[in-house]
């Protein structure tokens, strides 16, 4: 199990979204959703209010 870089929902092995950035940081996505927000949009976890963390 993983834990999703942006929201810190648990995600299953098969489910994971990977990116990876050039300066060798991972993040791992729940869905499409958290991803676009963290890598297009630029929000930070902490100031959305949908967010478990």
């Amino acid at each position: 199990m993983r834990t999703c870089s942006f929201c810190g929902e648990n995600i299953d092995e098969v489910t994971v979204k990977i990116y990876v950035k050039k300066d060798g940081t991972v993040y791992f996505f729940c869905s499409s959703k958290c991803e676009k927000n963290r890598i297009k949009l630029g929000r930070v976890p902490r100031k959305v209010k949908w967010v478990k963390k």
